[in-house]
């Protein structure tokens, strides 16, 4: 009889964990269901863009920590995106890598990642602390890509120029034979005069200070295409950006295209010019233009506002991205 019983006992006692078994894989079934279908849990975070894969977290009190719940992922849209979801997070900190190569931005208690899901490890903590304040002044209403300059270009940094770092150099160097710098307003015509002495006023101690620093004469153009500067200047400014590092490398690539100049960007890069010179030159022919005829509302102003933004933007991230 107590045999008996004893059996009935461990049946039951199968049939129990039997049930437990079936409801714990129709649970886990159905939260796959969900996510795959689009549907995020209550414990997520997600971004407006439908297309765009959500980002997860778990609670602060979950006792296990996975890679979801400790780190945030930014979408792909935040490089080109206006606004890329609503602010989730309070507090914006700083704190050394785990490696301790480098330094980390956190959102709360979550390690803030790029869009391709590699953390954001940056040079030096004044950067770190510069691109947490980006996030610390992000609006409760949306999160907006278009005032983080230096998030960007640290995501620029950290993914792109790995990939494309010769094929980048190559650009830049093709590129400076139509440097904007190396064009020259013809003297003789009324229209052009006033713009031809400034360009010799402020160009030309640009291009004597290239000369001393590559050890080859550029020549200037009257053809707005440009034209074929000496295979050795083009030689020398390659190698130069060739020992540049990532981070130096984009400031570069992003001064190049605000000022249409390598020249320009190479002459911050090495502390022959601050922003202001950098602004002055890129404009010079534009602000001429201006003195002349009068600025346009709405068109000039928000182009020398960008440009603002842009130089000092990239100048501001070469000098903390150098400082330890």
């Amino acid at each position: 009889m107590a045999a008996m019983l004893a059996r009935r006992a461990l049946k039951s006692v199968r049939y129990s964990d039997s049930i437990t078994r079936s409801r714990s894989l129709s649970t886990i079934s159905a939260a796959r269901q969900s996510e795959s279908d689009g549907q995020p849990s209550s414990t997520s975070f997600t971004f407006d863009k439908p297309e765009e894969q959500p980002v997860y977290v778990k609670a602060k009190n979950a006792r296990r920590m996975d890679e979801a719940a400790t780190s945030v992922t930014m979408p792909t849209s935040f490089m080109t995106g206006s606004i890329v979801g609503k602010r989730f997070y309070r507090k914006v900190t700083t704190r050394e890598a785990d490696d301790g190569n480098g330094w980390t931005v956190m959102l709360d208690y979550r390690t803030l990642k790029t869009p391709s899901k590699r953390p954001l490890k940056l040079r030096s903590l004044a950067l770190a602390k510069a691109i947490a304040a980006e996030w610390e002044y992000q609006q409760k209403d949306g999160i907006r890509p278009f005032t983080m300059p230096l998030m960007k270009l640290a995501c620029t940094a950290l993914e792109r120029v790995p990939l494309t770092r010769s094929k980048t150099i190559a650009n830049l160097v093709d590129k400076m034979n139509q440097d904007l710098v190396f064009y020259r307003a013809p003297d003789d015509n009324d229209l052009t005069s006033e713009i031809h002495n400034r360009q010799v006023e402020k160009i030309d101690p640009l291009l004597k200070w290239v000369e001393s620093e590559f050890g080859f004469k550029p020549k200037v153009y009257s053809s707005i295409f440009g034209g074929k500067q000496d295979d050795g200047l083009l030689k020398a400014v390659e190698d130069l950006l060739k020992k540049s590092n990532d981070y130096e490398l984009a400031a570069i690539d992003a001064l190049s295209a605000a000022a249409h100049s390598l020249v320009i960007a190479i002459g911050i890069f090495r502390g022959k010019l601050q922003i202001e010179d950098a602004i002055e030159l890129t404009r010079l022919e534009e602000d001429s233009q201006v003195d002349k005829w009068g600025l346009v509302e709405g068109g000039h102003d928000i182009d020398i506002a960008d440009l603002k933004v842009q130089i000092s933007s990239a100048t501001v991230f070469l000098g903390l991205s150098q400082t330890n």
